[in-house]
Order: structure tokens, then sequence, then C-alpha cells
């Protein structure tokens, strides 16, 4: 199939919006689906892009397409098919990045399913296969019935390569979890895992965050035809659709023990109530996470936690479905949460940047409170994760990280969860006019570190200590503190951590 066929197919509404002619005659070598602002691990060559253009906004337009487009061009991706859905239009930027790199531009109306050109390629690609090159007939049947009837990725897997000796799949996430496998498939470590994902199939699936995607990997992929292998991918698809489905009703229930959380001094009991229908044990210990995302994206923060959660408990079952384990939902404010049970925050933090990296666009922060061992105390734990959570974002700021309260041990650090509002506000109330002298300030910081002592600051700053005495007591006129005392000294500290901190 070259890319003027995929033009002319009339139900797809594909829209060219350039193209040089020599390379509409280029031949398809298949499809990748992606919204990373840099794709080019994941394209091959001769391969068409679909993209949602997730990834662009108007802030630095030119910029992200300059990327982008040139992370195709250098791939080797024979056209960009940019889906409408996202901005109502392929932006100009865009396409203009486009021309200069050569690189054929289509717009994907919205009411099209990406799936449906996927579809359209591969069977085009691989239809003149015969049938010996395609799932059985009665495989094929059982398949489509098996996953109508919520079967789960294991199961289907199994089924799929029975009829093939010695093949060995794997359906692996973005994190490199792996989420079933051949039956006597050997373990992939996960970092491993995540670099694979480049050689896989990705099951598209609607309704799926980034973080929990599946993709269907062949080490070998001479052990099963393409086209056998793009048709179990849309089996699984729909699979992992049903579980989206299903997974609706957990989520409310997760949301209504959120709504119980988030409300101090509220009663115990139906805190346990609560848990109790989210499948959670009767006992601890509990462990509180929250997160947020830096995209405003229904569903984002949620995927990520659920993710985290599946990694960080052996066991623990598929990311949308933790029975017995964990709930996650979202709070009134909007925040992702989850309760786990079980948990250690060791395993949280090493999972928490595979998870991250699913989406490297996007910052994903986190917070986790103590581990506590009862539903009435789980209240506290919520307030001190969403206390590490504002400080993950002020010390992670564009980047991803995961913070637990129980790190937070000294004043620098306690300070970093507190609102930068707040912090900018307290260092200018108690700093006041000192903040526009540079040289008292410096002398302030040196004698705070230096434990009060005259001779010390007196040598660190190449002074004479009558001079000190004098700038200490001009510190002292402006801040209206004794700096003899233990309690005011501390009050300045915190001042100035503060203004380094919203500086």
């Amino acid at each position: 199939m070259h890319v003027e066929h995929l033009l002319q197919d009339e139900s797809l509404g594909l829209r060219l919006l350039w193209a040089e002619d020599t390379r509409l005659a280029r031949e398809i070598s298949g499809v990748t689906v992606t919204d990373l602002e840099d794709p080019a691990r994941f394209v091959r060559r001769g391969e068409v892009v679909l993209s949602g253009l997730v990834w662009w906004s108007a802030e630095d337009g030119p910029g992200r397409a300059e990327r982008f487009v040139s992370a195709l061009r250098g791939a080797g991706a024979a056209a960009l098919l940019a889906g409408e859905e996202t901005h109502g239009s392929v932006p100009d930027d865009l396409v203009e990045a486009c021309v200069r790199h050569g690189v054929p531009v289509a717009a994907v109306p919205a009411h099209i399913m990406f799936r449906a050109i996927t579809d359209t390629v591969y069977l085009g690609r691989w239809g003149e296969l015969s049938r010996r090159h395609t799932l059985p007939e009665n495989v094929r049947g059982r398949l489509s019935r098996m996953a109508a009837q919520g079967a789960g990725p294991e199961t289907i897997v199994a089924t799929a390569f029975a009829h093939l000796e010695r093949a060995v799949a794997y359906v692996l996430t973005p994190s490199g979890r792996t989420v079933a496998a051949t039956p006597g498939a050997g373990a992939i470590p996960v970092g491993k895992a995540a670099g694979l994902l480049a050689e896989a199939v990705p099951v598209d699936a609607d309704g799926v965050s980034p973080y929990e995607r599946w993709h269907l990997y062949l080490p070998d992929p001479d052990d099963a035809p393409p086209r056998m292998v793009h048709e179990l991918a849309s089996v699984l698809g729909r699979c992992q659709e049903a579980r989206v489905r299903a997974r609706a009703e957990e989520r409310q229930t997760a949301d209504e023990l959120g709504a119980l959380l988030a409300v101090p001094g509220v009663d115990g009991s139906a805190v346990a109530a609560a848990m109790r229908a989210c499948g959670l044990p009767d006992e601890g210990p509990y462990r509180v996470l929250v997160a947020e995302t830096g995209a405003q994206r229904a569903g984002l923060a949620e995927g990520a936690l659920a993710e985290v959660v599946a990694h960080a408990l052996p066991g623990a079952g598929l990311a949308d479905v933790l029975p017995g384990v964990g709930a996650v939902g979202r709070l009134p404010d909007g925040a992702a949460f989850a309760v786990v049970a079980g948990a250690e925050a060791d395993a949280l933090h090493e999972v928490w940047p595979l998870v991250a990296t699913a989406e490297p666009a996007v910052p994903l922060y986190g917070g986790t409170g103590a581990p506590v061992g009862s539903a009435r105390e789980l209240n506290g734990a919520l307030a001190e994760a969403r206390y590490a959570l504002a400080s993950a974002r002020s010390t992670a700021a564009g980047g991803s990280a995961l913070t637990d309260a129980a790190t937070l041990t000294g004043l620098d650090a306690l300070l970093t969860g507190v609102p930068a509002e707040v912090r900018t506000a307290y260092s200018r109330t108690v700093l006041g006019e000192l903040r526009s002298n540079a040289v008292l300030l410096e002398t302030l910081e040196t004698f705070l570190a230096c434990d009060g002592s005259w001779a010390r600051t007196a040598e660190a700053l190449h002074l004479h200590v009558n001079s000190v005495h004098y700038r200490i007591g001009r510190i002292e006129h402006f801040t209206g503190r004794d700096l003899s005392r233990l309690y005011d000294r501390l009050d300045l500290w915190a001042a100035l951590l503060c203004r380094a901190d919203s500086a």
C-alpha cells in the first residue's frame, strides 16, 4: 500500500494538506500512533504516523511543530496524519514544518477513529497473505466471544498462540509492566521491557490513559505472521475497552471514599464502610497517595496512579482492577488519589519514574503520607500526602517527582510544602526593607549560618567584629527582631529560606 492509496480511501475522509507527488507514491511499512513531542525512537522508516496533536499548544507552537516534524523526517516516516479533534483543525505551524522537511501531511476528521486508519493500512499491506497467515477462523470466533464476555488478556493471548508451537508473546504497558504472556514465557525486567515498546504493536483502545495502554510484543517476530499479530492486537483492544467500561463503577465507589477522606473529622465507621465497598481489607497498614499532572486531561493522573499501584504491589493484577489491594479515584478538588494496603514507600519511589516516562512531556507529581493502621487515621494520612504533593510541585517544577511526607524532616524541606504565594508573603513581611539590601542580607545569612558567632561571621565576611555588630544592629532595626533570641533567629532563617524558594 502506498500513501496515495490511503488518501484515496473515501471511507476515511482524509484531507491532504501538503505533499510532493513523488512522496505520495512511497510504500507504507506500517503505522505508529503517538502524541509524544519527540516520537523519533518509536517511528520506523516508511511508517505513517497518526497523532492527535495533544503535544501541540499555541505557546511555542512553531518550536514544538519543528521538533516533532524534524523527528519524523529523521526517522524516515512516510507521512503524518494529524487529527483535528483536539484543536479543531491542523495548526498552520505544523503544516509549514512539514513543507520545510518534505513530510506529507493530511488531516484526519474528528469523527474518524484512528483504529479505522490502522486497520486499513494493515489489511492493505498484508491483505495478500493467505488464510494460513491469519488467525484460524475457529480461533478468531472464539477470541471475539471471549473478549465480549470479559476474558482477561492472559487467557486471550494463551488461546491465540495455542496453535503455534514455541511462540512467545507479551502484553506490556509503557512502563514495562507485563500484563499477560504466553504460558511458560520468561519474566522480563520492567526496565528492559520498557525499552522494547518500539518493537511492539500498540493496542488501540478508546478511553485508556497513556500510562496503561497495552502493547503486544513478540521477541521473535517470525513466531507469528504480521496480520495475525495485528488481529490479536485488535481483540486485545476490545478487551481493554471492556475493562475501562467495567472500571467506571469501581472508580465511582473510590470517588465516594475520596469525598469522605476530604472531610476533616469524618466518622471513622463511614470511612471503613466505604473502604469495604472498594474491596480494601479491614486491617492496615494503609498508605494514601495523591497525584497531579501538568496537563488538564481527564483521567490522566488516575491512570498514572493505577499503574504505580499495580507495579508496587506484587500480585496486584491489572492496573485497572485492584481487588483487595487498592482503590484509585478522584478527590473533590480534582486531584487523583489512591488508598493501598501494604505498599512500601521504596517500591513506590522506584516505580514512579518508570511510569512518568510514558508521557515524558507531562510532569507527574505525587505525594504520600506515612502508613496508618486504621480507617480513622486515613484523613490525617491524606492531609500528609497533600502536603507532600505540594512539596513535589515546588521542588520538581517541570519534572516528575514523588515526595514522601516522612522525608520532610528539615525546616527547608518542610517549607517546600507551603504554597509559593504564602512563602513569598511571609518572606516579604518578615524581612521588610531588608529584602532590597544585598549587603545586609548576606550578613544575616552568614551570621545565622555561623550560629550567631560574631568572630566567625567577621572572619567569613572579612570584616572587623565591630562592623558585624553595626550591620546586625541595622538588621534588627529594619526587621524589628532581636537576633540574640532563638525564636527571632528562626523566624528570620525561615524568611530567608522562603525568599530563596520563591525567588
